[in-house]
């Protein structure tokens, strides 16, 4: 007897489905790489310390007939992030002339309050403007994870009305939201540039150049004020013992006079 195929599941139906469905683009790596400046800022209560730090910028984008792409990916040196973390996604789809932001978790951006997160954002919607100005925007499920707090929801709708978005709440508690926009040309392009600059091939070349003149510089002085150091404790030394046989001359003058006036 030949055995009936077994039935499919669900998990099997939605796991091939989404097989079926990933786009070759989807694991698409970075081909152009940029060099961020993360001004140093106060210490937030929130985050904490916000030193001066460096990171890398990653890009890729492709043009097609049927959709394009924009990809985007933050890299920290020394520090490993989540595989959803520091990555944002622009796709384009040209049969619906729609556009849509991503990825579907959401935008999520390490290290936080650094204005990184506005900042992908500018970088796609100026993508966006550039190609697809006429496109529909298509309308984007917020993560409630980044409403947490009445402070945490307000800072995220400043971030998405600040670049053109319009935030929508599904539900009386504010919890469920959506932000979507009219048109591409209807969002805007701008970020902090006193919280982040994006640093040049030429200005890091620039900048490394400097700090190692810097270092040089802080070399000599370092290495004069030790030669500085070693005069005063030769002269020190000398003083000491000068001090030393002054000290011993008078125990010996009193001891002298002291013989002289018993006897």
């Amino acid at each position: 007897m030949t055995d009936s195929p077994e039935p499919q599941t669900d998990t099997d139906a939605a796991a091939q489905e989404v097989v079926e469905q990933a786009h070759p683009w989807a694991e698409l790596a970075p081909e152009h790489f940029s060099l961020l400046r993360l001004a140093a800022l106060p210490t937030d209560r929130h985050t904490g310390a916000r030193p001066l730090r460096f990171i890398q910028l990653g890009r890729v984008e492709r043009l097609g007939k049927q959709h394009s792409l924009l990809r985007l990916t933050l890299q920290l040196p020394g520090q490993r992030v989540r595989k959803e973390q520091n990555i944002f996604e622009v796709w384009a789809n040209h049969e619906q002339r729609t556009l849509s932001f991503g990825p579907d978790s959401g935008l999520q951006v390490q290290p936080e309050n650094r204005g990184l997160g506005r900042f992908m954002l500018a970088q796609g919607i100026s993508w966006a403007r550039q190609h697809y100005a006429h496109y529909q925007v298509a309308n984007t499920i917020l993560p409630s994870k980044d409403a947490f707090s009445d402070e945490a929801r307000a800072r995220r709708d400043h971030c998405l009305q600040a670049q053109g978005f319009v935030v929508e709440y599904l539900d009386p508690l504010k919890i469920k939201a959506q932000c979507g926009a009219p048109r591409v040309s209807s969002l805007h392009g701008d970020w902090h540039t006193e919280k982040l600059q994006i640093v040049e091939l030429l200005d890091a070349a620039n900048m490394l150049q400097q700090a190692d003149q810097s270092l040089r510089e802080l070399e000599v002085k370092v290495r004069k004020l030790e030669e500085r150091i070693e005069v005063f404790k030769r002269e020190d030394g000398g003083l000491r013992f000068t001090i030393t046989c002054l000290v011993a001359f008078c125990v010996f003058q009193a001891g002298l006079l002291i013989w002289i006036a018993t006897r």
